[in-house]
């Protein structure tokens, strides 16, 4: 069998659609966000400006969390030497679930490697912790819980994306002793909107189900103290399961949950996702745990955040620019066609060196091919204004379509 030619032909079938992604070699300037250095094709380096980073706040440049990472190195070496069970746990990582728990306001937490492995291990887990549970997962969840709950194996519902009406319908018709858990994020990702999660913990109530809150693009940024929308909102302790991240508004990597201490020790003790991974790098858990800390006590930091992504959507409303609705911080503009969608990110680098990445299919649904905009508290007006000149000039020569989506 040709293995070779039918890998290519995958490879190819990529390309084909215009959907082929190709990584930008960046090298970051430390105190320098969100500029950045990049390796352009003939070999040399040029200054550029990110406008598409997860580190949203810029907490990955941030002096406290170089220094707690440089100091946990000096103290303890490099990696964590093992898995979480085998050698694998510092007082670093103790520290750090300690600090998650505190912020979400729960018994315990759990550390996994990133926010993708926390979701589908945790998610994949509660089937075998409480047989016979029924999943109920918003139509937009993200890969990582899709994936979670496929390999759970069990009875899975898909309910129309934030439509409460058709989540109740599906979860008075399942029976009554199932136990059930309702999957759904806060800030989905992709088109700034956000979850009703004071409604769905409603309905978790009235039919017995265990809510699972997926806040991955909202901790750091939301809240008093940075632990979300759910915090925000002040339903945080209704809200059985939440899952967050420390790689974007914390500004690191990894992954965790929160609840209380009993289902977090099940999960501790079943998830093979996080029973047979190496431990984070205790650089890593001493850096987020700095990191939490002064998010927890500069809510500043995430007004002003607030404020430019607000700034931005303002210009490019202006410009005419097809900017699509967004409730957060998430700043989408639609292009609809994944090589236009790519024509555009490669003339926005090589002509004005601005890196902002194509998102094509399948993080977004076909047709719906867009620039995903994330400003930090970072880019100033002149930056913007030199972003929207950009678009303009690209829009035109292209033919884009010029109006709001």
């Amino acid at each position: 069998m040709e293995y070779k030619a039918q890998i290519q032909a995958a490879v190819d079938q990529v390309k084909a659609e215009g959907r082929y992604r190709v990584f930008a070699d960046l090298r970051r300037k430390r105190g320098a966000f969100p500029h950045a250095a990049w390796r352009s094709p003939d070999g040399s380096d040029r200054d550029i400006v990110i406008w598409c980073s997860n580190d949203y706040l810029g907490m990955g440049q941030h002096p406290a969390v170089i220094e707690a990472m440089h100091s946990a190195i000096d103290t303890v070496g490099a990696g964590a030497g093992g898995t979480r069970n085998i050698s694998g746990t510092t007082r670093y990582h103790v520290e750090l679930e300690d600090e998650l728990a505190d912020l979400h306001g729960k018994e315990k937490a759990l550390l996994f490697t990133s926010g993708y492995i926390a979701n589908e291990a945790t998610l994949g887990t509660l089937s075998k912790i409480l047989p016979g549970c029924i999943y109920f997962s918003d139509s937009l969840n993200h890969a990582s819980m899709i994936e979670g709950i496929r390999r759970a194996g069990g009875e899975k519902h898909i309910w129309r994306h934030n439509d409460l009406e058709h989540l109740e319908q599906l979860l008075a018709a399942a029976p009554v002793d199932a136990p059930k858990v309702i999957a759904f994020e806060s800030v989905y990702s992709m088109d700034g909107d956000v979850g009703p999660i004071a409604a769905v913990c409603d309905l978790a109530k009235k039919y017995g189900a265990i809510t699972y809150l997926d806040e991955v693009h909202a901790v750091g940024l939301y809240g008093p103290r940075g632990a979300g929308v759910a915090e925000r909102e002040g339903v945080m302790d209704r809200v059985d399961l939440i899952n967050g991240t420390l790689g974007k508004a914390f500004g690191l990597m990894g992954g965790y949950v929160t609840g209380n201490a009993v289902m977090i020790d099940a999960i501790r003790s079943h998830a093979p996702g996080f029973i047979f991974t190496t431990s984070l790098a205790p650089a890593l858990a001493a850096g987020a745990v700095a990191s939490i800390r002064h998010l927890k006590k500069n809510n500043d930091l995430r007004i002003k955040h607030q404020e430019r992504a607000t700034r931005l959507k303002t210009l490019l409303g202006e410009a005419g620019l097809p900017l699509m609705a967004s409730q957060t911080h998430v700043v989408p503009v639609l292009v609809g066609d994944p090589v236009a969608c790519k024509a555009v990110t490669d003339a926005l680098l090589e002509e004005f060196s601005i890196y902002v990445q194509p998102i094509n299919y399948p993080t977004v649904p076909r047709g719906t091919e867009r620039l995903r905009l994330t400003p930090s508290p970072l880019h100033d007006d002149a930056l913007m204004r030199d972003l929207i000149t950009a678009l303009r000039s690209i829009w035109g020569r292209m033919g884009l379509n010029l109006r709001a989506a």
